[in-house]
């Protein structure tokens, strides 16, 4: 535990001088930390870097189309609570289905990458005018950072297991 627990710390001292330095505004430290759990949770080895990022973008994408569609699409003049609601309602079913193809299949890392994207675009304002640059091909997009994000934490992972491993001599 003491050779995880210093891989870790040490290498998230790291990350969090890149996500506050040279990678500002390209990734968040909190989604970098989401990844990382999720890569111990899946299982700390190959398949679980590659289930890490490969579910966690597919998560990050499908609440892009739900902001995209939540800013662009309106639902007959419903109110924004309720055209919210429909269209996360529509890309989570679409999160859970995508489960039956086998890249797709861990379901927590997609809901984190969803949950993540989300959080990172509504926290500019209750009324979603961050969400908007979903469709943004530049570093305002919450699906680039957010993505970016989980291949960086994903990557930290992976990098603080075999870290452990060498400090322990296992």
């Amino acid at each position: 535990m003491f050779a995880l627990a210093l891989s870790i710390g040490g290498l998230g001292g790291v990350a969090t001088w890149l996500a506050l330095s040279p990678l500002a505004g390209m990734v968040t430290i909190w989604a970098i930390f989401i990844a990382w759990g999720s890569f111990f949770h899946n299982g700390a080895d190959t398949a679980a870097l590659k289930n890490t990022i490969v579910c966690g973008i597919f998560g990050s994408v499908l609440a892009g189309v739900a902001f995209a569609l939540i800013t662009k699409v309106g639902l007959g003049g419903a109110s924004l609570p309720v055209n919210a609601a429909v269209w996360v309602a529509v890309t989570v079913f679409l999160l859970v289905m995508g489960a039956t193809i086998p890249a797709f299949s861990v379901i927590p890392s997609a809901v984190y990458g969803y949950a993540a994207t989300a959080a990172y675009a509504i926290h500019a304002g209750e009324d979603l005018s961050a969400a908007g640059s979903t469709l943004a091909m530049d570093f305002s997009n919450p699906v680039l950072v957010i993505s970016l994000s989980i291949i960086v934490g994903a990557v930290f992972g992976m990098l603080s297991g075999k870290l452990s491993a060498k400090i322990s001599g296992e």
